[in-house]
Formats: structure tokens, C-alpha cells, sequence
């Protein structure tokens, strides 16, 4: 008899190992299935919250983010010190997501390297995953996996999404491009993530210079079609100093920028990560959401599997919407209208240096909450705000 597995994880990138993770945990049958070899381009920050709640080991670290300065088109540099004490971490997307697929492994899901094509169904109604395996040639037969549930984290245009879940097809991305570069050893600072908010590097998003330790991350990302993100990076690498450093190697990949409306099929699939489109607006961060997602489908999944009620399957999408949701309307508003000119850049660069907006800002940030501890410093926020808005201060 063919087994039947309690839950199929597709995608084994942070979602998906962590979902993985909370469902063998829960002592249930699970397969990882990951296509092994690619690499995401990330900046590859990580806050905090994410180290403390998912048990991130300093082993990965490869660097610590003390500041960080933005760039407006006019190239003034704004610096934003972590005033706090603490620090963001860096991480190498290679080295840390094997790490979250080995823990996943030790902690009881079966490993399988393959490429996921589509999801059906045999005659009893169970979802069946198949699979190319990997190393076999395009026309040999594909694998099968029965699952009671499948976890969709295949990343961004999620193929069990496009399946599974309606509305998939709508969601819309920035195209993010990036090249890790030999770290420079002179006029370059190890500890300090660089925001370049000018409309030659993005006319829409960012660009940005990660310090990864030896390397760096030096990227950026647009939605408008025909926009070169190789020009762009090109453009960037020149305007921060870097056109002489050695090159390893470039990498491009869609990324969303808004969580679709349903995580789940009403049946037998739920979302997580990329697949979900759970990556923050403005600052393209998706490490936390994505892993926190992850946490969230194991969790919708496991209580699927305990009382069979597909409304558990909702679950993920509303628990993570309650606690973000307000984050993510916010950040897209302020890309929506910081983001659209370069004058309107050269202000928000400006606003970058009021000392409340840094602290509060490094709080939110750090611990993935909007902070409410000082209702002053939100007032001082919005009258300065104000008058950015109206020119009655220089940019």
C-alpha cells in the first residue's frame, strides 16, 4: 500500500522548513520537498525577534548591523544608529536555509529532493504531491506523495498556489536583482546596511548594500516592466564605491508585495511565505514573515489534521493578518507615496534623521510591532510630517 503522509511541505526555503519543522515537532508524518541548488537573492537581514523566536544559533550570523544610512537622490547620506544596544543580523541565504531544512530533518520530516509540477487527486479524494525527481531526465516518470495536507511555500508565483488557491493569479511583485561582491577592505563599513532611495537605482522600490561579513549584497528591486535591474545594480555599485569589487556571483527572483486575500483551498492546502505573498511593502523584508507564516501553516495544519475542520486551515492567514496586518497597510502607503518622486524621496530622507522616527522606527523594526509605549514621539512624528509635507521645512 502506497503510504499516505499527514502533510506534504513543497518549497523547503525558511516557510516551508519551518512549517515542516512545527509539524514533525507535533509528531505528524511529513515530507520536505525541496528543489535543491537555488538560491534566493536577499539582503539576508534578520531582526531579533526572528533569533529569539526561532532558536537562530550565532554560528550564522556573519554579520551585525549597529546603523544604518540613507541615501537620498542627492546622494545626503542620513545615519541611523541602533541606539539600543543591539543589532540586526546578517545572514547567507545558502548556509541558513540548509540549516532550517537539517533541523526539520532532525527533528522527524523526510527529506526529498525533487521539483514539485502539480497537485491531483486519486479516487478517494486524498492529494496526491507529484514530483521530477532530482538528477532524472524530463520524461521519467513522476513521483508520487499522498498527503492529508499539503503545505504550498514554492516561493513567489507559487505553482500550488496558481493550483490551489483562487486568486493566486492576481498578486502582484517587485523584481528584485542582486550581486554578492567580494567585501571591500578599505571605505567600507562592515557593521552598517545602506538604503539608497533614488530613482535611477529603483523608480519604485530601493537600493541597497547589505555587509554579509567576506561578502556583501548589493541590490535592488522595481515593479515597472522594462526597468534594467543590471543597469540599476551597475548604477548603485558606482554610486557607492564599489564598480572595482570582485564579483561572485548575481541572482534575480520575483518577490510579493502583498499578502493574497486566502492562504487555503477550503480542502486540504494552506500557504506560507513567498507563496502567500507575505513579504513586507517599503522594506522588502522577508525572512520573519516568512518564517512566522511558516509557524502559522504548521500550526493551521496540525490542527486540520486533529479535527478534520478545513475552517482550521484559515487560521494561519488570520492570526498573521491580526498581528501584521496594520504594518503591512502602513508600509505599503508610505511606498505608495514616499517612493513615487524624487523630491518626495529627498523629504522621506530627511524625516529619516528626527531622532524619534530612528528610535521608533529600530523598535518596530527589532521586535515586528508597532510600538505604543510613547504617544508624545508619534504626536512630534505626525506635526513633522506635516510639515515635510508642506515644504515649511527644508529638505
Amino acid at each position: 500500500m502506497e503510504q499516505t503522509y499527514d502533510a506534504v511541505v513543497v518549497g523547503g526555503g525558511p516557510s516551508g522548513s519551518t512549517a515542516a519543522t512545527e509539524l514533525a515537532r507535533a509528531g505528524r508524518s511529513v515530507v520536505l520537498l525541496d528543489r535543491a541548488g537555488r538560491i534566493k537573492p536577499c539582503g539576508g537581514a534578520i531582526p531579533p525577534r526572528l533569533i529569539r523566536d526561532f532558536g537562530i544559533p550565532d554560528s550564522l550570523i556573519c554579520a551585525r548591523i549597529t546603523s544604518a544610512r540613507m541615501v537620498s537622490p542627492s546622494s545626503k547620506g542620513v545615519d541611523m544608529p541602533i541606539d539600543t544596544g543591539g543589532y540586526v543580523g546578517m545572514v547567507n541565504r545558502d548556509e541558513f536555509d540548509e540549516w532550517l531544512r537539517d533541523r526539520a530533518a532532525k527533528c522527524g520530516a523526510q527529506r526529498v529532493t525533487g521539483t514539485f509540477e502539480t497537485v491531483t487527486r486519486d479516487p478517494d479524494g486524498v492529494a496526491v504531491v507529484n514530483y521530477l525527481p532530482k538528477g532524472a531526465d524530463k520524461d521519467a516518470p513522476r513521483l508520487r506523495l499522498r498527503a492529508k495536507v499539503v503545505v504550498g511555500a514554492d516561493g513567489a508565483k507559487s505553482k500550488v498556489a496558481l493550483q490551489c488557491v483562487k486568486g493566486a493569479e492576481y498578486i502582484k511583485y517587485v523584481f528584485a536583482y542582486h550581486e554578492i561582491i567580494k567585501a571591500p577592505t578599505e571605505n567600507f563599513d562592515p557593521d552598517r546596511c545602506d538604503v539608497y532611495y533614488q530613482g535611477k537605482i529603483s523608480p519604485d522600490f530601493y537600493g541597497w548594500v547589505f555587509p554579509h561579513g567576506k561578502t556583501a549584497s548589493v541590490g535592488s528591486g522595481s515593479a515597472h516592466k522594462g526597468f534594467s535591474l543590471r543597469t540599476s545594480v551597475k548604477d548603485l555599485r558606482a554610486e557607492a564605491g564599489l564598480s572595482g569589487a570582485e564579483t561572485i556571483r548575481g541572482e534575480g527572483a520575483p518577490i510579493p508585495m502583498r499578502p493574497m486575500k486566502r492562504w487555503d483551498n477550503g480542502k486540504d492546502v494552506v500557504l506560507a511565505g513567498d507563496a502567500a505573498g507575505v513579504v513586507a511593502p517599503a522594506s522588502g523584508e522577508g525572512i520573519y514573515y516568512a518564517m512566522e507564516g511558516g509557524r502559522l501553516a504548521g500550526v493551521a495544519a496540525e490542527a486540520f489534521l486533529a479535527t478534520g475542520n478545513v475552517e482550521e486551515l484559515k487560521s494561519a492567514r488570520k492570526v498573521f493578518m491580526k498581528a501584521h496586518g496594520r504594518v503591512f497597510w502602513i508600509l505599503g502607503m508610505m511606498q505608495w507615496f514616499w517612493y513615487s518622486t524624487d523630491k518626495r524621496r529627498e523629504r522621506f530622507v530627511s524625516i529619516c534623521a528626527d531622532k524619534d522616527v530612528q528610535r521608533l522606527t529600530w523598535e518596530s523594526y527589532m521586535e515586528k510591532k508597532l510600538t505604543r509605549k510613547d504617544p508624545l514621539a508619534h504626536i512630534r512624528i505626525f506635526f513633522k510630517d506635516v510639515a515635510h509635507l508642506l515644504g515649511l521645512v527644508d529638505a
